[in-house]
């Protein structure tokens, strides 16, 4: 059974840094493209940040470019979300997704995803 599992969420102050992971069992992680979402109260699930699995390219929404990181660590066969000066507005549920496929032009489509964890809440004071 393939199982993704979201930890590393927190309530921190503006300004700070916060490292999410995405643990992988029952698939090889690296073998699949690999995407970060976030839902806000009130709000649609948001793609933040997506790196393909045919070349390890990288896209970022426009909202947390050059603030986040994803990343993936095959000997884990887990995923990564570093995110830095965070802001208020970056408060919501995290969410990891994995495809199958090896490139998206419209990863930031929900059902574009195979396998999705079950959220870690990420709080930022102001």
């Amino acid at each position: 059974e393939a199982q993704l599992v979201e930890s590393g969420g927190g309530l921190v102050q503006a300004g700070d840094s916060l490292r999410l992971s995405c643990a992988a069992s029952g698939f090889t992680l690296c073998d699949y493209s690999i995407a970060w979402f976030r839902q806000a109260p009130g709000k649609d699930r948001e793609g933040v940040a997506y790196i393909a699995y045919r070349d390890g390219v990288t896209h970022y929404a426009d909202s947390v470019q050059g603030r986040f990181t994803v990343s993936r660590d095959s000997a884990k066969n887990t995923a990564y979300l570093q995110m830095n000066s965070l802001k208020p507005e970056d408060t919501a549920v995290y969410y990891c997704a994995a495809a199958d496929w090896g490139y998206s032009t419209t990863w930031w489509h929900t059902h574009e995803y195979d396998y999705w964890g079950q959220g870690t809440q990420v709080t930022v004071s102001s």
